[in-house]
């Protein structure tokens, strides 16, 4: 029992440093979201900023902006970085393979990742102009606008280039390990490639890639600093509104971005939850 307990009393101080902070910020934002500022004269629980901010029209669109880009991103990333890692899997120089998809765009900060497709794909950056000096557009402004743009064009292809690596990584893992025979069996009993990647490999996976998906949606949903760089004016993605409220200079306005704080909150608690249910489905699984 003390071998058991061991680990957790040396990770104790840690952790409740982290807790500590991670609740008392919790406990403060939700306080707050219920309009207790007394810092400001406003020391009456109410769930008028939650009724207020859910039935805005500027919060809806944001909310379904953030859904958007990160079920987007997270799809593609998903479907990519499953075929980039069976082809890995074929492909005979894996070793070179593997150091150049996975350490790259996993090491490089979001941040940095979003200034490089500002570099590339705004009207004034990279690829345009090559397409310029070739001739095929006419001008630099010919480029269709990818970044700023109200569809998060430029967002989603931040997520997806930082993303598929890590799906990539999760489901190579899991690839490698299958035991080749199963293939071999299908094929024998006249099975093509095809046939034994999607009826055989692919649900062998699927738990795996469901844990992997909710991982990169939850991040993606709750991350600033992509959708502040590249995203529009409007609609704003959640984060980078809930900043913006933060932000305003008139401090009566708080609990509406603790109210959309606690939004976010909510979301990943769900996602938390789904995470763990898939967890225990792979591991009920692998029993």
């Amino acid at each position: 029992m003390k071998r058991n307990l061991k680990p957790y009393v040396l990770l104790l101080p840690v952790m409740l440093v982290i807790l500590g902070i991670f609740v008392s910020g919790l406990v403060m934002a939700l306080i707050q979201s219920l309009g207790y500022f007394p810092v400001v004269g406003l020391k009456d629980i109410t769930l008028k900023y939650y009724k207020e901010v859910l039935t805005d029209k500027s919060f809806l669109s944001s909310l379904s902006f953030s859904l958007y880009i990160s079920f987007t991103s997270s799809i593609i990333a998903i479907i990519v970085g499953i075929l980039l890692a069976y082809s890995i899997l074929r492909s005979n120089k894996k070793e070179r393979m593997e150091q150049i998809v996975y350490k790259l765009p996993i090491i490089v900060p979001h941040a940095v990742a979003a200034l490089l497709m500002y570099n590339v794909l705004s009207q004034s950056g990279i690829l345009p102009r090559i397409l310029y000096n070739m001739g095929i557009i006419s001008s630099q402004s010919e480029f269709p606008s990818l970044i700023f743009d109200n569809r998060g064009i430029g967002i989603i292809l931040a997520y997806v280039w930082k993303e598929i690596p890590f799906i990539a990584m999760v489901v190579y893992t899991i690839l490698s390990n299958i035991n080749d025979k199963l293939s071999e069996v299908a094929l024998n009993l006249g099975a093509n490639k095809r046939q034994v990647f999607f009826h055989i490999l692919l649900p062998l996976i699927m738990p795996s890639v469901f844990s992997a998906f909710i991982i990169i949606f939850a991040f993606s949903f709750g991350a600033f600093e992509v959708p502040y760089l590249l995203g529009p004016t409007a609609p704003k993605a959640l984060p980078v509104k809930a900043y913006i409220e933060y932000n305003n200079p008139d401090l009566t306005h708080r609990p509406y971005s603790m109210v959309i704080n606690m939004s976010l909150t909510f979301i990943s608690i769900i996602l938390v939850w789904l995470y763990h249910k898939s967890f225990k489905l792979i591991s009920k699984y692998d029993g």
